[in-house]
């Protein structure tokens, strides 16, 4: 089995270019919250965002609804990649679950690391990301050249 963890400037570009939808999970109606300008951010960027958060499901951001879970997510849209805004002791569940609904990647942000969890996805078959954000990846591959959006 191929290790599918991207970790190269190429393999990042090369799966934010093939991403279309996101089911980002953590979402927060908090401006000041990372999440919410992630949100934003990979909207502005032309992915088709899903918001994910229990907590929040029924509410709508920035015209969205706010869905339960990742099945939720999953009914409006396949899912490319899920990017998680959650304590790394959820990761576990998170991994399961992308796998459940055949997200075909999984991206943990900035200090979301669970090895288990991680091993998980990769043996699933998904393309993991882990301890990075979009929101920086993004601006700096395209200043070095490389193509995330098509």
């Amino acid at each position: 089995m191929r290790d599918m963890r991207v970790t190269t400037d190429q393999a990042l570009a090369d799966l934010l270019y093939r991403t279309q939808t996101i089911a980002l999970l953590g979402i927060s109606l908090k401006p000041e919250r990372p999440s919410h300008r992630v949100f934003h951010f990979l909207c502005d960027a032309g992915f088709h965002v899903i918001p994910v958060n229990p907590g929040l499901a029924g509410k709508q951001l920035a015209g969205r609804p706010i869905v339960a879970d990742l099945a939720a997510a999953a009914a409006h849209a396949p899912i490319d990649m899920v990017d998680v805004f959650r304590n790394s002791q959820f990761l576990p569940d998170v991994a399961a679950q992308a796998l459940a609904v055949g997200a075909k990647s999984l991206w943990t942000q900035l200090g979301v690391v669970h090895d288990a969890a991680i091993e998980t996805a990769l043996t699933g078959g998904l393309d993991v990301v882990v301890d990075r954000c979009p929101a920086i990846e993004m601006p700096r591959l395209e200043a070095a050249g490389h193509r995330t959006r098509p």
